[in-house]
C-alpha cells in the first residue's frame, strides 16, 4: 500500500497541506478508498502532474463496513420490533455492503415470488442476481429469532431457485448454504458462519468473494468444501480428545504394544490416550506462552538498556516513516474514533518506534509500534502508560482484535 498521502513528485507545501488537510477531512467522515488529483500544479521546479491517492485492501475495508454495521445493530435492536424492521435495518444495509444496489429492483429482488409444488405464491425476501442470473437467495427472521431453527423454509426456496447459495439471517448472524453433499438440494449445515458480534478474518476473507465486483462461483465453491470438512474433521477431533474411539486407540497402541488388546486393557489404554493427547495439547499452550513471555522480557531488557525520553529519542535526520507504519495508525485511529474524535489522536515517529498519542501528549502513549526488526510488536498501555505490554503481530489485521486494550487506554486517561 501506498503512503496514504504520498505525492508522485514533490509539490509545493501550501498546496500540499490544503490537500492533505481537505483529504482528511473526508477520509475522516467516509474511511473510503478514493483518489484525488491536482493537475499542472505550478512550483519553484516547474508545472507537472500531481496525485495523491489513499488506498485500502479489500478485505480490510469490508470488515471496517461489517464493524460499522455491528454499530449500527448495537444502537438499534432494542428498537427493531418487527422482521420487516429487521430487513430494513439490518439485512438490506448487509446486502449493501457486499456491493449489491438495493435500490435496483434488477439486482436486488425483494418478495421474490416462488411456487413450491401446490404451494402458490410463495415468496423469498431477497434474490440477488448477478449477470440476470440469481447468484444468492435471502430468508430473513427478526434479529431474536435463531438464525438455525428456519432452514427448512430456506431450503424449500432452495429447491426451486437456480441460485448456488442460500442466506439465513436475523440480522446479525448470516448463515451460508450450498447443495455440496447432494445437487440441487441444500445442505442441513451452513459452510459459512458470519457473526457480527464476533468477525473472524478467515470467514470475512471468504465472504469477500460473494461481493459484487469479486464473486466467482468456483472459488467459493472450492472454499465452502474446503470448510466443511475442517469443520468436520475439527469436531471429530474434539470428541476424540474428549472420548477417545477403540479405532483411534487402537491405532496409537498397536504401534508400540506387542499383546493382544483384552477388554480390560482397552479400558485402561483409552484412559492413558485421553490423559495423553489433554497433556500434549496443555504442554503445546504452556510451550507458546512461554515463549511469548521470554520474547517480551527479552524485548524489555533489551530497551531499558537504551531508554531515552520519548522527545529525546527523535533524530529528525534518521526517522524513515513507512508504509506500514502509516496502515497501522489508520487501523489504530477508526478504533480510536469510535470513543474519541479523530482529532485527538496524533502519531508521533521516532528512530526506534512509531507512537501514537493521545492529545499529541508525550505523557498519554496509546500505543507503539515496533517495526523495525524483523519480528514486528505493537506495544499497548492498557494497564498504565508505565506498564507497556509488547505483542508479536504477524500482520497488520491481527490490530482489530485488540479494540478493548486501545479503548481501555482512552478511558485510563
Amino acid at each position: 500500500m501506498r503512503d496514504l498521502l504520498h505525492p508522485i513528485v514533490p509539490v509545493d507545501n501550501f498546496v500540499t497541506n490544503k490537500l492533505s488537510i481537505f483529504i482528511k477531512f473526508l477520509f475522516r467522515i467516509y474511511f473510503f478508498p478514493f483518489t484525488v488529483s491536482r493537475k499542472k500544479s505550478t512550483s519553484e521546479q516547474g508545472t507537472f502532474d500531481q496525485t495523491i491517492r489513499i488506498t485500502i485492501p479489500k478485505t480490510m475495508e469490508l470488515k471496517l463496513k461489517l464493524e460499522q454495521l455491528h454499530q449500527r445493530v448495537n444502537g438499534l435492536k432494542d428498537q427493531i420490533n418487527t422482521e420487516e424492521a429487521t430487513k430494513n435495518a439490518f439485512v438490506m444495509p448487509f446486502i449493501q455492503i457486499l456491493g449489491y444496489d438495493i435500490f435496483n429492483p434488477t439486482e436486488v429482488i425483494p418478495e421474490h415470488i416462488c411456487d413450491i409444488g401446490t404451494k402458490k405464491g410463495e415468496k423469498i425476501d431477497y434474490v440477488i442476481k448477478k449477470n440476470n442470473e440469481p447468484i444468492l437467495i435471502f430468508e430473513c427472521k427478526h434479529w431474536k429469532e435463531n438464525a438455525d431453527a428456519h432452514n427448512s423454509q430456506l431450503h424449500r426456496y432452495y429447491h426451486v431457485s437456480k441460485a448456488r447459495f442460500g442466506v439465513l439471517t436475523n440480522g446479525t448472524i448470516d448463515n451460508f448454504y450450498s447443495d455440496l453433499e447432494k445437487p440441487n438440494i441444500m445442505d442441513e449445515k451452513p459452510f459459512l458462519t458470519i457473526d457480527i458480534e464476533d468477525l473472524k478474518d478467515s470467514s470475512i476473507k471468504i465472504l469477500e468473494s460473494f461481493t459484487k465486483n469479486e464473486y466467482n462461483l468456483e472459488q467459493i465453491l472450492d472454499s465452502a468444501e474446503a470448510l466443511k470438512y475442517i469443520k468436520a474433521i475439527r469436531k471429530e477431533f474434539e470428541k476424540e480428545i474428549e472420548n477417545p474411539s477403540d479405532e483411534l486407540v487402537k491405532l496409537l497402541v498397536n504401534r508400540f504394544f506387542d499383546k493382544p488388546l483384552t477388554a480390560s486393557r482397552m479400558v485402561t489404554f483409552k484412559e492413558y490416550t485421553k490423559k495423553a493427547l489433554t497433556t500434549s495439547i496443555n504442554e503445546s499452550i504452556s510451550y507458546r506462552l512461554k515463549s511469548a513471555l521470554s520474547i517480551n522480557e527479552r524485548l524489555e531488557k533489551q530497551d531499558e538498556s537504551k531508554v531515552n525520553p520519548i522527545d529525546e529519542n527523535i533524530d529528525a535526520t534518521k526517522i524513515v516513516t513507512t508504509d506500514e507504519e502509516l496502515d497501522a495508525f489508520q487501523i489504530v485511529k477508526a478504533i480510536l474514533r469510535e470513543k474519541i474524535p479523530a482529532s485527538r489522536i496524533s502519531p508521533r515517529d521516532t528512530q526506534s518506534y512509531f507512537g501514537v498519542l493521545l492529545d499529541n501528549n508525550n505523557r498519554k502513549p496509546i500505543c507503539r509500534f515496533h517495526f523495525n526488526t524483523a519480528n514486528k510488536y505493537v506495544e499497548f498501555f492498557d494497564k498504565g502508560k508505565d506498564s507497556g505490554e509488547k505483542i508479536a503481530l504477524n500482520s497488520l489485521d491481527e490490530i482489530y482484535g485488540f479494540r478493548i486494550q486501545l479503548h481501555q487506554t482512552i478511558v485510563n486517561y
